[in-house]
């Protein structure tokens, strides 16, 4: 007979700090939960309801829950087998392991039908930036515009027999992408994300360069593909500092007074522009979020909201919790 040891009788002596708890337990602390709850509360499910049953699962429950599938890349099958898996998860849920009624991938998918149907998920992205902007982390006095392709399954291997329609293809340099873009509008002094837009692949960066303004900046940054932006019927009145085409710039003569001072402008609009790129990296290499898993345009526009608003917070988590030990 094997010998039952403190690990088999539940009393675990680990001690180590995995990064993923680590990870958890910062973000516990950045996210302005109280704030975010009490947006949700009202669209939610009343216990004791005209159709009785079980009673609903708090709200921050299940916005935690939700959370962590952003984080980790999780499918709604995915999250509950995750809750019954890992003790970690249920901890950062306010769930008990050993209970007998965790939420099942359909309580998940309700919720995630929730935000998307009060389109919820850009009023969390407005939620946190209010929470940022009053702690003196968004100037709003400039903005940095870009686009990012995110890939969709080419796969016609399904019920319709066809790729999504509302998906595109498009080509960047010598290579066909199929898929959405993610155009977003960053504060050009801490690179938070303001705004947020979904389209088709195959619609140009220009097209979207002046709906991505909040409307208090008075200069903004942007990389080639937004040249002639100012022109056109929705321009608004700001400074725009579009990057010289690549074409024209190598052709500067850099020996000449001219030319040099143009050429150290652009890099000066770069370092700029570069901020952008950041909540990019974020997205795609901190949260692993690559490739889109739902259908239609609304549903990845409103997880794409939720990423954004969540890489803010990952963003300057390090000075939320300087202040909060000050």
């Amino acid at each position: 007979m094997k010998q039952s040891t403190l690990a088999t009788a539940g009393f675990g002596l680990v001690s180590k700090r995995t990064r993923k708890r680590v990870f958890l337990d910062e973000m516990n602390l950045v996210v302005p939960w109280t704030e975010l709850v009490s947006l949700i509360q009202p669209f939610s499910a009343k216990a004791g309801g005209a159709k009785g049953g079980r009673p609903p699962f708090p709200v921050e429950t299940m916005l935690r829950i939700h959370f962590l599938q952003q984080w980790f890349g999780l499918s709604d099958p995915a999250m509950e087998e995750a809750l019954h898996d890992t003790p970690l998860y249920c901890e950062f849920a306010h769930l008990d392991p050993g209970a007998t009624r965790l939420p099942d991938e359909s309580t998940i998918l309700r919720f995630r039908h929730l935000l998307e149907e009060h389109e919820l998920s850009i009023q969390l992205l407005a939620t946190i930036n209010a929470t940022l902007a009053t702690k003196g982390m968004m100037l709003k006095t400039g903005t940095v515009v870009d686009a990012t392709l995110i890939a969709a399954p080419t796969s016609t291997k399904n019920d319709s027999g066809e790729r999504d329609p509302e998906m595109h293809q498009t080509k960047k340099g010598n290579q066909w992408h199929f898929g959405m873009k993610a155009h977003i509008g960053v504060d050009a002094d801490s690179g938070l994300v303001h705004t947020v837009i979904g389209t088709a692949a195959n619609v140009h960066d220009v097209t979207q360069g002046n709906a991505l303004l909040h409307g208090e900046e008075s200069v903004v940054f942007a990389d080639a593909g937004y040249q002639g932006v100012h022109k056109r019927d929705d321009a608004k009145s700001v400074n725009w500092h579009v990057a010289m085409r690549p074409g024209k710039r190598r052709a500067l003569d850099k020996n000449s007074p001219w030319g040099n001072l143009l050429d150290k402008a652009e890099q000066l609009k770069a370092s700029v522009r570069a901020k952008v790129e950041h909540p990019f990296r974020v997205l795609k290499c901190q949260f692993g979020f690559t490739k889109v898993r739902y259908k239609g345009l609304a549903k990845n526009t409103s997880q794409l909201m939720t990423l954004f608003a969540l890489s803010n917070l990952w963003m300057v988590r390090g000075m939320l919790l300087n202040r909060a030990k000050a």
